[in-house]
């Protein structure tokens, strides 16, 4: 293993715990819009789920623009999981429910444990670079909020260049501000599509950040597979740190 130049990382469930706070945002919607009168949460919770999946791979492939993302994912399991009609009245509470949970989810922001150590470390012997395809207003304050901002030389979001994750010019405009080559950088993420297959498709080695002991589905690879930290550190450790 060569020694890599310059790491780039993905932000939300890689060094943000965006998952807890979605979370604790979509149960105190649930509760604060009493759609308790219509479905369990668990129900609901599955519906917004499956659906905010699908389309946020739409969005990774361009099929559908970030304003349809961010209410659709709301109307969806409003209509099919409480069987609300879809009207008017159901879009507003949509759209209600949509300022509701980036507000709420900034409010409940906090890091993955151990993120913050691994950034300093790593940040000591390489330029750091986010790459991510969360939406800029989101992205920027979270960021701030972490503490973690120093520590990283540049933010490539998806909206600011105009190709989201696992488009490979995402990677390349990431490549462009560092001045470095694909064999230079690791990319370091949680998203097996837009982490792993974006950075391959772009040549640059992937380290997939695997938070969970789940099977691998068949065919799924990536130059390092890592269950913690401490593994990411060790490996990069083990080509021999690069001085900066």
């Amino acid at each position: 293993m060569q020694p890599y130049k310059a790491i780039f990382l993905d932000w939300d469930d890689t060094i943000g715990d965006f998952s807890r706070s979605a979370t604790c945002a979509l149960t105190t919607m649930f509760e604060i819009h009493q759609l308790y009168r219509y479905t369990d949460y668990d129900t609901f919770f599955r519906y917004y789920t499956e659906h905010n999946t699908l389309l946020w791979e739409q969005y990774g492939r361009d099929e559908v623009t970030k304003d349809l993302l961010k209410i659709d994912r709301f109307i969806y399991p409003l209509i099919h999981a409480c069987g609300l009609e879809e009207n008017s009245e159901t879009r507003v509470l949509a759209r209600r429910m949509c300022e509701d949970f980036l507000r709420m989810t900034n409010h409940f922001f906090s890091i993955i444990p151990d993120a913050d150590k691994m950034v300093k470390t790593l940040a000591a012997y390489y330029p750091l670079t986010i790459v991510s395809n969360g939406f800029v207003e989101s992205q920027y304050f979270k960021l701030r909020k972490s503490g973690l901002e120093p520590f990283f030389t540049h933010v490539v979001l998806s909206e600011e260049v105009g190709a989201q994750k696992p488009n490979p010019l995402i990677y390349q405009e990431a490549l462009r501000i560092n001045g470095l080559s694909a064999d230079e950088v690791v990319m370091i993420g949680d998203s097996y599509t837009s982490d792993v297959e974006g950075a391959r498709a772009a040549g640059i080695d992937q380290m997939w950040f695997r938070r969970t002991d789940t099977p691998l589905t068949d065919g799924q690879t990536a130059t390092y597979i890592v269950n913690n930290y401490r593994q990411i550190t060790d490996i990069l450790a083990a080509g021999k740190w690069v001085a900066r």
